[in-house]
C-alpha cells in the first residue's frame, strides 16, 4: 500500500457540502472555497450543463482526501499549498529561510565568541 502524497489532488469530504469536490479544489489550490461555490453556480447557470457533468466525474474519480494529510496549522496548510502551485519555488523559499538562520545563527556565534568584556561580566553575574 501507498502512501498517501500532499501533492495530490483529493475530495475533501471533510469540509465539502456535497461530495467534496469544490472543497478539494479549494484545498488544493489555495483559493477560498466559497469563491469556488460560487464560480461553480455561476457555471452552471452560464454554461450549458458541462460543468455539472465535470463536477460529478470529478466526484467520482478523484480519491477522498485520508485523514492524515488533514492540517495541523493554517501555516502547514499555506506551506503545502505553495508546494502544490510551485515545487520549485517552494524549495528556493526553504533553502532561503534556511540560509538566512544559518546567518544569524553565525552572527551569534560571532557575538558570544568574541572578546566583549560586557557579555563575559552578564554571565559571571549569571553563576
Amino acid at each position: 500500500m501507498t502512501e498517501p502524497r500532499r501533492t495530490r489532488f483529493y475530495r475533501d469530504k471533510l469540509k465539502g457540502k456535497w461530495m467534496g469536490v469544490c472543497s478539494g479544489i479549494a484545498d488544493y489550490t489555495g483559493i477560498d472555497v466559497t469563491i469556488i461555490r460560487i464560480g461553480m453556480v455561476v457555471a452552471t447557470v452560464m454554461g450549458s450543463g458541462a460543468p455539472i457533468l465535470v463536477y460529478f466525474a470529478a466526484g467520482f474519480i478523484a480519491p477522498v482526501k485520508p485523514r492524515e494529510l488533514s492540517y495541523d496549522t493554517p501555516d502547514d496548510q499555506k506551506f503545502w499549498q505553495g508546494v502544490r502551485a510551485s515545487p520549485r519555488r517552494t524549495v528556493r523559499d526553504v533553502r532561503s529561510k534556511f540560509r538566512d538562520i544559518d546567518r544569524r545563527l553565525a552572527d551569534v556565534e560571532t557575538y558570544v565568541t568574541s572578546s566583549n568584556s560586557q557579555l563575559s561580566r552578564e554571565i559571571e553575574q549569571l553563576r
